[in-house]
């Protein structure tokens, strides 16, 4: 079933609909002053949690923006569910899961049966603008229905992009998805990185050193390439910013794994002055390219770590043109400390990517990303345990997966505990562990914006095992049975006194 909206317009009517989106149409400034009101709505009660359009945005300077502008519009899982079209993320779980069962047929039958699934595949992959039933050369994409190619135009100065925090370098653009094209495969990388605007044709491209970006611009460096062109799309259909931000496995194409999403494939549509594609139906695009010999100070940010990443040297994007729709809409987002609209992202992340996990590491039951560890400081994960030693083989192998490889902290807890449950989990780490035997460390690789380990990009992580402790374990000692009240006498006091409990 495909999700219900076509676009981010429609995404954010459907909002509108739901009474989750406020239309803010007093003055405010796109500098500090969205940041704060949208940092605290980001934390109030659910009811008061809402996606926000501002329609009267001012900039640093006190000129008026023509441009809405749109934030926290995945702030919630509601909002998120709604982006996946689904009624939680179980759904998304099993879809996932039936494409991740081996296909190899043993019969005629079977075959026969698996030819939906392959052909469900083959439905999700992009297809050009140009290409799609209805459309016609003479038509324009949306997202250029206006282009700008005279960089001496308003580009970048017509959009109110954020200055967030008080001692961030300057305005940053934080909710793009960027294109690139590897140098040498031609294949598609989209990702989300964040871009500090220095003038009007000008950004930072903030590439950390283990992101795909940062990967392919080096690449192009050591074929002898003077530049990588780059396209940013802004305002993209919320399924579409969600997969540039997923940890997706190496050559599988984030625009595939947008169709699979919304179950319906991605338009897309080559851009003007560079030789890359973008999605049709977006709000904005920058296009351009980075140079492999010009790095530029950029920074600090405040990040999603709740602290200030500091500055350094990174790549500069030169902007060659900018297309948008009629009265594009800006989107945008903030991070900091939690919860943000990135905590609601993570989550998703967290759960829709489980079945990919279970692939590689079956034994997992549940996984949790907690929002005070900011996505890569700390996982709990709960496992049918089934040998001894079992907890230390799972942080290892947390550790050889992907970027979980920058996860700071690793707890491991029984099946039957619900990870979801912070003050369950802490329960078991206090009572079930002794330090020195349960604590394994080792070192490696750390995420790049981890300001406490001893260097930059490496240091130590922990493992916690909080698993009952078997005497093949090595523990002779009598383990206690937990508290639990019988199931007869609760099913007595809910029928009996439900009054004082709801």
């Amino acid at each position: 079933m495909a999700a219900p909206y076509k676009d981010l317009r429609q995404f954010v009517d459907i909002l509108r609909q739901r009474d989750d989106l406020l239309d803010i149409y007093e003055p405010v400034s796109c500098h500090l002053e969205i940041t704060e009101i949208t940092d605290r709505v980001s934390k109030a009660p659910r009811d008061k949690n809402k996606a926000l359009l501002f329609h009267n945005v001012t900039q640093a300077n006190g000129t008026k923006s023509d441009v809405p502008l749109l934030i926290n519009a995945l702030g919630a899982t509601e909002r998120m569910l709604l982006m996946v079209g689904a009624d939680s993320y179980k759904d998304i779980q099993k879809r996932i899961e039936f494409f991740l069962k081996p296909t190899k047929p043993t019969n005629l039958l079977e075959a026969i049966t698996l030819l939906p699934k392959l052909a469900d595949l083959k439905n999700f992959l992009p297809r050009t603008w140009e290409n799609n039933w209805g459309n016609t050369l003479k038509e324009s994409a949306p997202c250029q229905e206006v282009v700008i190619t005279d960089t001496t135009q308003p580009m970048l100065d017509k959009l109110p992009i954020l200055t967030c925090w008080p001692d961030d370098g300057g305005p940053y653009i934080t909710f793009g998805t960027v294109f690139v094209k590897d140098p040498a495969t031609g294949e598609r990388n989209v990702g989300m990185y964040r871009l500090q605007k220095y003038d009007n044709c000008t950004t930072g491209m903030h590439w950390q050193k283990h992101h795909d970006g940062n990967r392919l611009y080096e690449n192009a460096r050591a074929m002898g390439k003077d530049r990588l062109e780059v396209a940013v799309a802004i305002g993209c259909s919320p399924h579409i910013t969600f997969s540039s931000a997923a940890p997706l496995p190496p050559g599988i194409d984030e625009l595939i794994f947008a169709g699979f999403l919304h179950n319906t494939p991605v338009e897309v549509v080559k851009c003007k002055t560079i030789d890359n594609e973008v999605p049709a139906d977006s709000e904005i695009v920058l296009e351009g390219y980075v140079l492999v010999d010009e790095l530029r100070n950029e920074g600090p940010f405040g990040d999603h770590t709740g602290y200030y990443s500091l500055a350094d040297d990174y790549p500069v994007f030169h902007l060659t043109a900018m297309t948008h729709r009629k009265n594009p809409m800006y989107q945008t987002t903030i991070v900091g400390k939690p919860p943000q609209e990135d905590c609601y992202m993570g989550k998703a992340i967290e759960q829709i990517f489980l079945p990919c996990v279970r692939l590689f590491v079956p034994e997992i039951v549940d996984m949790n990303l907690p929002w005070e560890g900011v996505f890569h400081n700390c996982m709990i994960v709960s496992i049918d345990k089934r040998y001894p030693g079992h907890a230390k083989k799972i942080m290892s192998s947390i550790w050889g997966f992907g970027q979980m490889m920058f996860t700071k902290y690793v707890i491991v807890v029984d099946k039957h505990v619900d990870v979801q449950n912070v003050s369950e989990v802490a329960f078991h780490v206090f009572n079930d562990t002794d330090p020195k035997r349960d604590m394994m460390f080792a070192e490696g690789p750390m995420d790049a914006l981890d300001h406490a380990t001893p260097m930059w990009a490496f240091g130590s992580k922990v493992g916690i095992d909080a698993t009952k402790k078997w005497a093949t374990e090595g523990f002779t000692r009598e383990w206690p049975e937990e508290l639990y009240m019988d199931d007869a006498t609760k099913a007595a006091v809910n029928a009996r006194f439900s009054l004082l409990f709801y």
